[in-house]
């Protein structure tokens, strides 16, 4: 178990590096960065998994596809560029919050008071970060990494209503694919394509496809199969953590104090949530165990 625990902070700590590396390294071509980090990143994970799509299922891999990483990688770049680190990688946090909000009229699974208090303290959270301080935010960033967050929600309670037929590495390397393809033409219908790449640009795509893509995605897997969503679902919190301590280790760039408390509450509405959840689940196994003995009795 310890084993799988470090994976998944490995992978959720490289996650953290994607916006300091985005913002110092990378063109300021959004849509183009995430086609390469899409397609880059897909090519280790198709090897591992040598295997199809089954019949039937594109369509709603398509859909996937497009909430889990196109849309998402799209607006996750913008935002990365238009804001400091640290902020745009809070909002991420923001995605297990975005669930509770999709998952009754989606799944009909009624949000417990906890889930809805989570919920509420995390929006107070991003009101405080995004309201005018000492440092006014870009409005276009924020409503893109709001964007990239609801995206990513929306397409994992997707993913619990339709399933997954295939492996996870199968299933995240295709939806990379699909990535590629709509991120490839969104780069050529916006003109979103840089006009010269410098060495330091093309080692910042190497760096973001392989190390914070294909990488993190394995380990982060690896740590699902052997720990559980459960078990792991903490380990989201180092990705802005990191991107906090290297905004302000390399840029120089130092959250306010009414954005720091409002920080300190997404990240408090998420560890609410992440209890919520696990209660859930250790009440629906209280149940599992009740429900044979109610049965011979009866």
């Amino acid at each position: 178990m310890n084993r799988f625990r470090l994976l998944a902070a490995a992978a959720t700590i490289l996650w953290g590096f994607t916006y300091v590396i985005s913002s110092t390294m990378l063109p300021h071509t959004p849509w183009f960065i995430g086609a390469v980090r899409a397609g880059l990143g897909a090519i280790p994970l198709l090897l591992i998994a040598r295997e199809f799509p089954p019949a039937g299922y594109g369509p709603k891999l398509v859909v996937l596809g497009t909430l889990n990483t196109g849309l998402f990688f799209g607006l996750l770049f913008i935002g990365a560029l238009r804001l400091p680190g640290g902020v745009a990688g809070i909002f991420q946090a923001l995605g297990p919050l975005f669930s509770v909000l999709l998952v009754w009229p989606l799944l009909n699974h009624r949000p417990t008071t906890l889930k809805i208090s989570s919920l509420l303290v995390g929006l107070l959270g991003v009101i405080l970060v995004v309201a005018k301080g000492d440092t006014a935010l870009d409005g276009v960033g924020v409503l893109a990494a709001l964007g990239s967050a609801f995206s990513v929600a929306l397409g994992g309670v997707l993913v619990q209503r339709w399933g997954n037929p295939m492996t996870l590495t199968g299933f995240t390397a295709w939806q990379l694919v699909i990535a590629t393809v709509e991120l490839g033409l969104a780069t050529l219908v916006l003109g979103d394509a840089p006009v010269t790449m410098t060495s330091v640009n093309l080692l910042g795509l190497a760096i973001v496809a392989l190390v914070l893509t294909s990488l993190p995605f394995f380990l982060w897997f690896k740590a699902i199969h052997g720990a559980g969503a459960a078990n792991v679902a903490p380990f989201f919190l180092l990705t802005p953590i990191v991107a906090f301590a290297l905004d302000a280790l390399v840029r120089g760039i130092v959250p306010n104090m009414q954005q720091s408390l409002g920080m300190a509450l997404v990240i408090g509405g998420l560890v609410m949530n992440i209890a919520a959840a696990r209660r859930t689940t250790q009440e629906a196994k209280v149940q599992e165990v009740e429900l044979p003995e109610q049965a011979v009795v009866d």
